[in-house]
């Protein structure tokens, strides 16, 4: 498809020469980009193809140079992208040094904030519109709250905050009856009902009782309503929460209206306090294989188009989240005290695969990871054994519930932790580089992260026995299908806090926790044909390590280096664990050498990719290796007094 504007149209005057005719052109030349870039690379296609009109709408009305825009979630955001001078880097869409995903500030200043997570825009643009009125600054305030994030309590607290602004603030509601899956919850099923609530001829009776609260500007806001009720397609007197939180309420409208939008737009700038717009739009529309299946087509890996039908290739492996699905159902059927939980990720955590085999025992809570914890207490104080699956950087939302209502409680809550670690092309917004230092340092949680699919099985088993709150880490990886292990090697079941040889070796040790020990294994099989022996050890347990294994690798007697090797973060992870315990039992620390991800947030890339980036893949690793033991060649001593670490040896990625 050749671009008639797409590519020449990078700024708000440039939309604004455009008839009507050419913004639908304009659209569907998007759409054509959005869905070419993400069949060859992957990333978030529905939602995106619903946003559409909408961007563009706001971005002939809205001068975004100067007048701020937050997006919630931040995956919406690719009209935006193209539409600000970006449609060129979308050949390498969530590559390195392509466009990322979500909103970045380094890539342009029309971006306001780099985001993720959800529930964020309405309060975070309360905060710029507060700043902007106690500067007396004029930029209109802008959030697009979409893919069910309103349903998240951060957004409550934003709306209930409101009354704080006294000036412009304009929150769009996009609704497009899904999140990442299927809006769940008492407030979704209200929604549904919006959406089939009074018809149009009720707009002209609904919208002069609502703008009558609006001085000055009120007959301005009715008369324009008035003219473009035939754009709009349903309407609502407004939802008594919105009402009662002084949010005037105008919908729902069709978010594919561009048109109406953009007179509905001008209007609302007028405003001097907030509103709130409920806009209908379609999640995928324009493909018709996300518009039948927006679930398979929310973040879908590279797909094949052909025609009307598009086919995602089967992955030629098994991931580790397909296998916890899997152990989760054999563990289901033999114990029925385990209860499966998901906050709004049923797919990417594989609860949807249990949900059909236990849908009595397997539950999405929606965006609302905190209250997925608090649940999940609650279940484990009646006795069950709560599985709550979680990725890595989103329990971060919910440390305050981790600790006051699973660990002070000391109650048998179960963590699965998905997408911990490098994450690829989602990029920093989702690497879960600090689940490890996040809960090691509460009280009585079991941290643990297997190296394979068997160990996923056993220490899921194992966390299960216990009395007390555990977190199982895992990456967005397929599970290795074999390992190179010594021959006649036998899988030892979980011992609390007990750490396995996987292979001996005279020259340097690698204590490995998770993944990596699968790049350990391979790298120290590597340096072993060069005439180096390195031993391996699979740590299993990040709390409590292996407090034995580690007096003995640091003993006097013992004078080989230690490296620590970890996917996640160095300050606080795995590897400060070691060096913390060596100190307090005053043992030498200077054997020790860390390894894992440096304290700076990793762009996008394929996993692969930033695993070499920052130097913990099996070149990485043997490279780390070979510095060391080059040195101990050269000083027979250098075991007792190696001070090099990871950070202050960035050299070596």
């Amino acid at each position: 498809m050749n671009y008639q504007f797409l590519g020449n149209v990078n700024h708000h005057d440039e939309i604004c020469k455009l008839s009507q005719d050419e913004l639908s052109i304009l659209a569907s030349e998007i759409r054509d980009l959005i869905t070419k870039s993400v069949s060859n690379s992957g990333g978030h296609l529905a939602s995106n193809l619903g946003v559409t009109e909408l961007t563009i709408a706001l971005h002939r009305v809205f001068n975004f140079e100067q007048d701020r825009l937050v997006w919630d979630v931040g995956h919406q955001c690719y009209v935006h992208k193209m539409l600000t001078g970006r449609s060129h880097m979308f050949d390498l869409l969530r590559q390195a040094g392509g466009v990322s995903g979500f909103p970045s500030p380094s890539e342009s200043k029309t971006d306001q904030f780099a985001v993720g997570h959800a529930g964020t825009a309405i309060p975070s643009a309360v905060g710029l519109a507060l700043g902007a009125q106690l500067q007396n600054s004029p930029e209109n305030i802008v959030a697009v709250v979409g893919d069910a994030s309103i349903v998240n309590g951060l957004a409550f607290e934003g709306l209930n905050n409101t009354p704080l602004i006294k000036r412009q603030m304009l929150i769009i509601f996009n609704d497009n009856s899904m999140g990442i899956s299927k809006t769940e919850g008492a407030f979704a099923q209200y929604l549904t009902k919006l959406r089939v609530s009074r018809p149009v001829e009720d707009l002209h009776r609904t919208t002069e009782m609502m703008v009558r609260r609006f001085p000055y500007v009120g007959k301005r806001i009715h008369d324009t309503m008035e003219r473009i009720k035939g754009g709009i397609k349903t309407t609502l007197h407004g939802w008594h929460g919105f009402e009662q939180l002084g949010l005037p309420y105008f919908g729902p409208i069709d978010g594919h209206d561009t048109a109406t939008m953009i007179k509905l737009f001008e209007a609302f700038k007028h405003i001097d306090h907030p509103v709130i717009l409920h806009v209908l739009t379609e999640k995928g529309r324009g493909f018709e294989p996300a518009t039948q299946d927006p679930c398979t087509f929310h973040s879908p890996a590279a797909f094949r188009v052909d025609g009307d039908t598009a086919t995602i290739p089967g992955s030629s492996g098994k991931s580790f989240t397909h296998a916890f699905a899997d152990a989760m159902c054999k563990l289901m059927e033999k114990d029925k005290r385990v209860v499966a939980f998901t906050a709004a990720m049923p797919d990417g955590t594989g609860v949807s695969k249990i949900q059909k085999e236990f849908p009595d025992r397997a539950f999405d809570v929606g965006i609302a990871e905190s209250a997925c914890t608090d649940i999940a207490a609650g279940l484990a104080k009646t006795g069950l054994r709560p599985v709550a699956a979680i990725y890595s950087t989103f329990l971060q939302r919910a440390f305050d519930q981790t600790f006051q209502e699973v660990s002070l409680q000391n109650l048998p809550v179960t963590f699965c932790l998905d997408r911990a670690g490098l994450v690829g092309g989602d990029g920093a917004v989702h690497h879960g580089f600090c689940d490890v230092t996040m809960l090691r340092c509460l009280p009585n949680f079991v941290l643990m992260a297997p190296m394979d699919e068997e160990e996923l099985n056993q220490s899921l088993e194992f966390s299960i026995s216990l009395d007390s709150p555990a977190a199982i880490r895992y990456p967005r990886d397929k599970v290795p299908e074999s390992l190179p292990l010594p021959e006649g090697y036998q899988s030892q079941p979980f011992e609390l806090g007990k750490a396995v040889t996987l292979r001996e070796g005279t020259d340097a040790v690698i204590v490995s926790y998770g993944i990596l020990t699968q790049q350990a294994l391979l790298a120290a099989e590597n340096l072993g044909k060069q005439g180096y022996s390195i031993a391996v050890v699979n740590a299993r347990f990040a709390k409590p390590i292996d407090e034995a294994l580690i007096e003995k690798l640091l003993s006097e007697e013992d004078h080989r280096p230690v490296l620590t090797l970890e996917d996640h973060g160095l300050i606080g992870g795995f590897g400060s664990a070691v060096l913390e315990f060596a100190q307090q039992k005053k043992l030498d620390t200077r054997k020790i050498v860390r390894l894992g991800m440096p304290d700076e947030f990793i762009a996008q890339n394929s996993r692969n990719g930033q695993l070499a980036q920052v130097g913990i893949d099996q070149a990485g690793i043997e490279k780390q290796l070979r510095e060391i033991l080059a040195e101990s060649k050269s000083n027979p001593r250098i075991n007792q007094t190696h001070t090099k670490s990871f950070v202050a040896n960035k050299s070596a990625v």
